[in-house]
């Protein structure tokens, strides 16, 4: 469309925080001299969202903000439903690589998603990670060899690659996410095609830039790992196309619910990390000088916006009070501003969408009976800034206690014994992360058992954040069941053929049976 001034602007149609107009040239972050670095990843004003072993895009033009001042960085051009069905035809040492950009990458981690920088570097070091694990991985996967009860016979288990696995990620970890379903994908003998959240396109780009070098360099098909920029319509493609062996899916429980569904309509796999609305519990006995910092960088990390953030504090009702002011002192210590100072702990959260989405829970926190004893405000800062806020009050079944809301409120409450506490925990839909603090053994290996925590992630003092890549991720119930990144996880990219073999000259049966 034209403007008033005959120039000519383009919008996206796409629903959503990225649904603005495309800014002009010279506005864009990437113009200027401050973020020259934006170039070193290989980006430039208008970027090609689509890899197949090539570069290209046929789909609306989008561009992305930086959340710190919603001013813009720069387009992405998304892929159509045609780039995507050709990626897919064609699709049938990266941890150097992005060693070797992890200050870089990690800064247009902080600069697009809006975690602090140290957060960004660490996510980068995180699929650094995951690729020397894989590697080791790739010399241990195998199945057993069995006994078999009918003599001169062999029995085994064979697993090879599902084929194509695609993965779409969320904001909140643009780059580890994908590192952990691509290495372990990548060693299984699979190729992926990777669908990251609109809002972080750039990364998205920036990271399949650095891969494909990799793979050009090798001599191998840039096709092994495909990218589609995109939104919905790329996603509902995914999901239903039967040539994608495994999907994997990383986002809201809601979308996760509509997406197994279309999978599950072509009896396809799935491997979902959806919500969680995980708690930390503080007993009588809890070291008050571990729990206040181990959950306050629970909270305080990615602005309350990982999967694995504590939103609800049980605390024991003889500390309650005392565990409450220390988080109000400790809050009010907590540095803000640019993400890119290294003294600066909390950032901005992603969108305005989400500055709304907190502002409404407040409203219903309070609604509901909660006191906001500290924040619960807009903070007067460019950007999309919000209070760290704790709200106190509420029963341990309220509403809004029970709604994963991807921003920085804590919801603390009082219990009495070990049977009530435990219960509250498992209460919620979701089953992804817990943590308790106690020095009683007893109290913590019925924490670990049958009668505990019905999480897929049980921590003892520590917090419910901060996973480390050798365990398996993920959790139950509306979590989705789905596990990624270490341990066993890898036999979800792959599938599972029981052989026997003869190697006599009989032809005895299982079971005994005679058949003459």
């Amino acid at each position: 469309i034209r403007n008033n001034h005959g120039l000519l602007c383009i919008c996206s149609k796409f629903p959503g925080p990225w649904s603005r107009p495309a800014a002009f040239m010279s506005t864009l972050l990437i113009n200027q001299p401050q973020y020259a670095w934006l170039k070193e990843l290989g980006l430039c004003e208008e970027n090609e969202g689509v890899y197949n072993g090539s570069w290209g895009g046929q789909g609306e033009v989008i561009t992305t903000y930086c959340p710190a001042n919603n001013e813009p960085i720069a387009r992405v051009r998304q892929a159509s439903v045609a780039d995507y069905e050709e990626t897919v035809k064609k699709a049938k040492e990266i941890g150097d690589a992005l060693w070797e950009k992890i200050q870089v990458l990690g800064r247009l981690v902080s600069l697009e998603m809006g975690k602090i920088l140290v957060e960004g570097v660490g996510e980068v070091q995180e699929y650094v990670d995951i690729c020397d694990y894989a590697v080791g991985l790739s010399r241990m996967i195998g199945g057993p060899i069995l006994p078999s009860e009918r003599p001169g016979h062999a029995l085994i288990e064979q697993w090879n690659p599902v084929g194509l696995v695609g993965i779409i990620t969320a904001f909140n970890f643009p780059v580890a996410v994908y590192g952990w379903n691509n290495a372990i994908a990548m060693i299984c003998g699979n190729v992926c095609l990777w669908k990251g959240a609109p809002t972080t396109s750039l990364i998205s780009v920036a990271v399949t830039k650095i891969i494909a070098k990799v793979l050009e360099d090798n001599k191998l098909p840039g096709a092994i790992c495909s990218l589609t920029c995109g939104g919905a319509d790329i996603g509902t493609a995914m999901a239903k196309d039967e040539q994608v062996n495994l999907l994997s899916f990383t986002g809201s429980t809601q979308v996760g619910k509509q997406v197994t569904l279309m999978v599950q309509e072509r009896f396809g796999r799935s491997l979902l990390e959806l919500g969680g609305n995980n708690a930390t519990i503080a007993f009588e006995d809890a070291d008050l000088s571990l729990v206040v910092p181990l959950a306050l960088f629970t909270v305080v990390g990615t602005a309350g916006q990982r999967c694995t953030t504590a939103r609800r504090l049980f605390v024991h009702e003889s500390i309650h009070d005392e565990i409450v002011n220390r988080f109000k002192k400790a809050y009010a210590q907590i540095r803000v501003g640019n993400t890119w100072d290294s003294n600066v702990l909390y950032g901005p959260l992603h969108t305005k969408q989400s500055v709304s989405m907190f502002l409404g829970a407040v409203e219903e926190a309070k609604k509901e009976g909660g006191t906001v004893v500290y924040g619960g405000k807009v903070m007067d800062h460019p950007g999309n800034y919000v209070e760290l806020t704790i709200v106190t009050g509420l029963a341990h079944d309220a509403s809004i206690a029970h709604t994963e809301t991807f921003a920085p409120i804590f919801y603390v409450f009082k219990f009495k014994n070990e049977e009530e506490v435990f219960a509250w925990n498992n209460e919620v839909k979701q089953g992804l992360s817990s943590s308790i603090f106690t020095k009683d053994l007893g109290r913590i290996f019925r924490w670990l058992g049958p009668k505990g925590s019905d999480c897929g992630i049980v921590n003892v003092n520590i917090p419910t954040s901060g996973a480390e890549i050798g365990g398996a991720f993920g959790g139950e119930k509306h979590t989705g069941g789905g596990r990624e990144s270490g341990s066993d996880a890898w036999k979800h990219y792959m599938r599972r053929s029981t052989c026997t073999i003869n190697y006599s000259e009989d032809l005895p049966l299982a079971q005994g049976i005679k058949f003459q």
